[in-house]
């Protein structure tokens, strides 16, 4: 009931004609910029960055969570009219979603996808609703040592799942950490790394970082990709949603949002991992199983209901634990490293009013998206006409001028290019930028753990493992780290041919 009062009174708040206004504001810009090819959700919210700093508190969230859901439904249209995903999660709305567009019926899988994002998105919002209250009230128990397990369990868990290689997502996560140390130690008072730059006494910005990978490098990335390959715009034609369509759609809404959540709530989730399940799932049910590979309905509503459900699944450790599942949610956590507000179970006590308005705002962005996006659908197909050259040269710009902005330093953008060329190199060696960004955030709040858990224990490094909840946390993440090495050493002992069968 408590909640339902606070949800309520966050309502009041993101309904006035001013927060309004920000709703809009974000779920149009946030699908027009997610709309644009190759750019996903993570570097939609990390390019849009900038903007909100003139905002109070509670009018920059209202606007990002409409710039998350936007540029989310902006990924589908681009997957579905241009076959280029924007991140992994959206690579099976491509495979059947272009080849509907291909079939003449792109209008049908647009409206499955924005009906399936109404429709998971507020399920899931509802699911968080209940949800996380009741996490961070348990979170509140938890010790530095148990914060400390669940940091090193999220940098293994985002290594793993945002990539294809653990060794590139363990070193990627590496280069964040280094970076993360960069300044003033403040227990030692000691510069750490600043190479004798007074600037960066203070750190690195996370937003600097954040869309010098995400915005920079994707862009160079994109660009140097698709120069050579210009991709084919097919138009959004046909009806949209029939009978026929609207029945076969439902189930795989509904089937979508049910793996989607649960996902997006635990720290190895994510959207990736359930939009494939989903994609699975919708195969072996369907009654048309022929269909898959070339247009199936139900291979689009399913994954895109699972990617929206578990977009606001993230949110829940986000806002609960202060731990980022997802690469979005690590741009979403340096949003609140911003205004000087660290998510945990703290953050519902002291800022309760901006949490519960930005739930509210959610909601608000759903029914906007819906109202929004099917009308303007003939918009955002023209966004995709934008020359190529044009686009990202306007990206780098903008992204730029959003970084100089911040502190108003020439450094700043020295260090978003530098750090941009990094991005671009990592994406050319198949190296996953999010745990970069993870690691940047995360480390120096692991670093405070880590502290205060040995300072209460006067250095007994076993305190780490005292708790049960510790204890458990670092098995998995034990399990997590030697699970692959077994399987690979059993693998390779049973191909290895023995000496004596070999002489016989």
């Amino acid at each position: 009931m408590d909640s339902i009062d606070a949800l309520i009174r966050g309502f009041g708040d993101a309904l006035t004609p001013t927060y309004l206004l920000y709703a809009l504001a974000g779920v149009l810009i946030g699908t027009a910029v997610g709309v644009l090819p190759g750019i996903g959700p993570a570097m939609t919210v990390a390019l849009l960055l900038p903007i909100t700093f003139t905002l109070d508190p509670t009018g920059a969230f209202i606007m990002f969570a409409g710039i998350y859901y936007g540029g989310m439904y902006g990924g589908s249209t681009t997957s579905i009219l241009l076959n280029t995903p924007g991140e992994a999660s959206s690579i099976v709305t491509a495979l059947e979603g272009n080849q509907m567009a291909r079939a003449g019926r792109g209008a049908a899988a647009l409206a499955t996808a924005a009906i399936g994002s109404f429709v998971a998105g507020t399920l899931a919002t509802v699911a968080l609703t209940l949800l996380a209250p009741q996490v961070a009230g348990l979170a509140v128990k938890l010790g530095p040592q148990d914060y400390f397990a669940l940091m090193v369990l999220a940098f293994l868990t985002v290594s793993a799942v945002l990539g294809s290689s653990l060794v590139r997502g363990i070193a990627s996560l590496l280069i964040g950490l280094t970076l993360g140390l960069v300044g003033i130690d403040s227990l030692t008072g000691q510069a750490r790394l600043t190479l004798g730059v007074a600037q960066l006494a203070d750190g690195v910005d996370v937003v600097v970082v954040a869309v010098a990978l995400f915005a920079v490098g994707e862009a160079l990335w994109v660009a140097s990709r698709l120069r050579h390959t210009p991709a084919q715009l097919l138009p959004a034609s046909g009806p949209w949603m029939t009978r026929e369509d609207l029945r076969r759609s439902w189930r795989p809404w509904l089937r979508g949002t049910a793996l989607g959540f649960p996902f997006g709530t635990l720290p190895a989730g994510g959207a990736e991992i359930p939009t494939f399940l989903s994609y699975a799932a919708e195969k072996r049910l369907s009654k048309h199983p022929e269909e898959f590979g070339h247009g199936a309905i139900e291979g689009v509503a399913g994954p895109e209901a699972a990617n929206n459900a578990a977009a606001a699944g993230v949110l829940v450790p986000l806002l609960t634990l202060g731990l980022p599942t997802s690469a979005t949610a690590a741009v979403l956590l340096a949003a609140f490293q911003q205004y000087g507000l660290q998510p945990g179970p703290a953050l519902f006590e002291s800022n309760g009013d901006l949490v519960w308005a930005l739930l509210a705002s959610l909601y608000i962005g759903n029914v906007l998206l819906l109202l929004l996006n099917l009308p303007l659908a003939g918009l955002w197909v023209r966004l995709l006409r934008i020359p190529r050259p044009y686009l990202y040269a306007g990206i780098l710009m903008f992204a730029a001028l959003g970084s100089y902005t911040i502190n108003l330093s020439a450094v700043d953008v020295a260090l978003l290019f530098a750090i941009g060329a990094i991005g671009f190199g990592m994406r050319r060696f198949g190296w996953p930028v999010g745990p970069a960004v993870v690691g940047l955030i995360l480390g120096p709040v692991a670093e405070q753990q880590l502290r205060r858990a040995l300072a209460i224990s006067q250095g007994d490094v076993s305190t780490l493992w005292s708790t049960a909840f510790s204890a458990v946390v670092l098995t998995i993440c034990a399990v997590l780290v030697l699970t692959p090495l077994v399987l690979r050493w059993t693998r390779t002992t049973r191909s290895t041919p023995i000496p004596d069968e070999v002489e016989k």
